[in-house]
């Protein structure tokens, strides 16, 4: 393998554990280990640990699937691997 192949290979890589880092602390962190600490926290009428456990990792996973999206879209054009 060439050079620039691992190089991408490196950068996807390096995306997809940060947005495994954060799916993580969104829904492990904020759901369940911090959910005692954000529950101080009232967000709409419900305790914030219960908002993030319940309806707030939903939301994170789905901004979390264009936010890949887009990084990868940056990724492919850097390496010159894209659709046209």
């Amino acid at each position: 393998m060439d050079r620039s192949a691992q190089a991408y290979w490196k950068a996807v890589l390096r995306l997809v554990g940060q947005i495994l880092a954060v799916w993580f602390i969104v829904s492990y962190g904020a759901g369940i280990m911090f959910a005692d600490a954000l529950n101080n926290i009232s967000l709409g009428g419900y305790p914030l640990g219960f908002w993030f456990a319940q309806q707030g990792s939903m939301y994170i996973f789905i901004a979390l699937i264009f936010i890949y999206a887009k990084l990868m879209q940056r990724i492919d054009e850097k390496f010159d691997v894209h659709e046209q």
